[in-house]
């Protein structure tokens, strides 16, 4: 028999699967839908103080090896998610809950902090130091002293579990550097990675670009960005103290997927551009492939292979 059961700071969930914030999460419709899924939990849209309409469509194409977007944070504003989390929290099936927030500036995160902090919501709250398509915002996590300056005084106020979503970084050095920023502080976990930043598609045949804002540059996910993912996976998970736990996020399509994120040192899993093509249903896929594959290889828990990648 084979337990996809995922243990996370103390929690347990069904399964390591949810949603990736952004991608069927923008509604209370689009949430109930996931947690009617076979996903293990769910990440709200990440909220800005109120309700912000986003950038011009087309915002977001799907392509044939994933997905390219440039949303510009649509979303219904802080006030309309913690309602929902505050009222499915009560309920005794609903599972522990994750409460995404990203503000335009510092001072709008540090103001969401604090009425997450002052509300009675007993879940997760992920702070988004990572859009990369909101014109004329940089992406916080690139700036590194901005990074420790946001996280000093998020944690001056913030007393529930904290984590933070963070962009790709893709030299050794960064790693070292970032990493040693998160270990000063009493994270709970980090999710990486956000979409790979300004890329852009071009359509040969009408000689366009895929997306309106920003000229077409996006934000990739899909296929295009899993090995990205699982390098930031593992060089963070070989980094960080073992109290941070890891959401591993990006390219994730099959099961093998998954495993590969879980392998890599990922304790949950998001799913995004392949949600975003399948809808929900997707989650029952990825939890037969998931158990399959363990099956397979004689893997009766998670814990069994978690972290466990072998160097040649």
């Amino acid at each position: 028999m084979v337990n996809l059961s995922a243990t996370f700071q103390n929690h347990t969930f069904a399964n390591p699967l949810m949603n990736a914030s952004g991608v069927h999460c923008y509604t209370t419709t689009q949430l109930d839908e996931l947690l009617a899924s076979s996903a293990g939990t769910l990440v709200t849209k990440s909220a800005t103080m109120a309700y912000r309409q986003g950038n011009p469509k087309p915002r977001y194409r799907s392509l044939a090896l994933g997905s390219i977007n440039s949303m510009g944070l649509p979303n219904e504003g802080l006030p309309y998610y913690l309602d929902y989390v505050l009222a499915k929290q009560t309920q005794a099936d609903v599972p522990t809950l994750f409460l995404s927030v990203a503000g335009i500036s510092m001072q709008e995160d540090l103001d969401m902090l604090a009425q997450v902090d002052q509300s009675d919501f007993n879940g997760f709250t992920e702070l988004n130091l990572s859009c990369p398509n909101v014109p004329g915002k940089p992406q916080v996590a690139y700036d590194f002293e901005a990074t420790e300056k946001m996280l000093d005084s998020a944690f001056k106020l913030f007393h529930k579990p904290l984590g933070v979503k963070l962009p790709p970084y893709f030299d050794l050095a960064q790693f070292d550097i970032v990493a040693k920023i998160l270990n000063q502080y009493p994270l709970a976990y980090i999710n990486t990675i956000n979409s790979v930043g300004n890329g852009l598609y071009i359509d040969v045949d009408s000689e366009t670009v895929a997306i309106k804002p920003k000229g077409g540059f996006g934000g990739l996910g899909g296929a295009y960005v899993l090995p990205t993912a699982l390098a930031n996976v593992h060089a963070f998970r070989q980094r960080l103290n073992d109290s941070i736990a890891i959401i591993g996020t990006g390219g994730v399509q099959t099961g093998a997927d998954v495993f590969a994120h879980i392998l890599a040192g990922a304790d949950l899993v998001q799913v995004g551009t392949q949600l975003a093509k399948d809808g929900p249903d997707v989650f029952a896929r990825l939890t037969q492939e998931l158990s399959d594959v363990m099956a397979q290889k004689d893997y009766h828990n998670l814990s069994d292979f978690k972290n466990n990648l072998k160097e040649l």
